[in-house]
């Protein structure tokens, strides 16, 4: 089985095994971009702690589920997104987040992997990854 989106598969073993309360989930293969996405749902409170294992290959996450996700998942097309375009977000929120305070949209950036808020903030546009809420 050749694997063309790995964030996109890890995102839906996440989802996958949320729905079916499971405490925790093994996600493979891992890389930066996944530990970084998982960092930000980290922070946002939507998963527990996580660790990377290195198996010999391309290595595993053991992440710990909370049971505070109703949905995630890639952006697809990965559209980039000017600052500008960033103040006038509501077009994005609209379509991938329920409701205007609830969620995150996650994006890479120059200054790295980041929220919709946090690239706001700092004022840097960037390319849509992902969204959980």
């Amino acid at each position: 089985m050749v694997m063309l989106d790995t964030l996109a598969n890890a995102l839906a073993t996440i989802q996958n095994n949320e729905m079916r309360g499971r405490k925790e989930v093994i996600i493979m293969p891992a890389s930066k971009l996944i530990i970084n996405v998982l960092r930000i749902m980290q922070q946002e409170g939507y998963i527990g702690e996580f660790e990377y294992i290195d198996d010999g290959r391309w290595g595993k996450v053991r992440v710990q589920l909370l049971g505070r996700i109703n949905k995630c998942g890639v952006i697809k097309p990965r559209f980039s997104i000017k600052y500008m375009d960033l103040e006038r977000m509501p077009h994005w929120l609209r379509k991938y987040l329920p409701s205007r305070d609830i969620g995150v949209l996650i994006l890479s950036t120059p200054k790295g992997v980041m929220t919709h808020r946090e690239a706001m903030r700092q004022r840097i546009g960037g390319v849509l990854l992902a969204y959980v809420y």
